[in-house]
């Protein structure tokens, strides 16, 4: 899937940000990630489908059927009120881990 192992919910946040400044496709939701991670995160079609539909079933995405730059059919997925709440509520979650651990790690 990467280049370092997801930690469990990590790549729903991810898709979450990715989705944060617009619509995108599946693939442009990877690059994205890709993008804002720097490279450290490779995200395979084979977690980043089943992670998008999951988000849609529990009602943070709503997708759509477009026409891709290379003028194939792609379904676009964009965040929902829902999942900009979610969005929220979750990196304030991880600041909090992350400061916590930067803190175990500094002693």
């Amino acid at each position: 899937m990467s280049k370092a192992d997801l930690l469990q919910g990590t790549l729903d946040l991810l898709i979450l940000r990715a989705l944060n400044s617009g619509t995108l496709h599946g693939l442009g939701v990877s690059r994205r990630i890709e993008q804002m991670t720097q490279g450290t995160f490779v995200v395979g079609a084979g977690s980043l489908f089943p992670a998008l539909h999951r988000l849609e079933e529990r009602g943070w995405l709503r997708s759509s059927w477009g026409e891709s730059e290379n003028r194939r059919r792609a379904r676009y997925y964009q965040l929902t009120a829902s999942g900009q709440r979610r969005l929220q509520r979750e990196t304030e979650e991880w600041k909090r881990i992350a400061l916590a651990m930067q803190r175990a790690l500094a002693t």
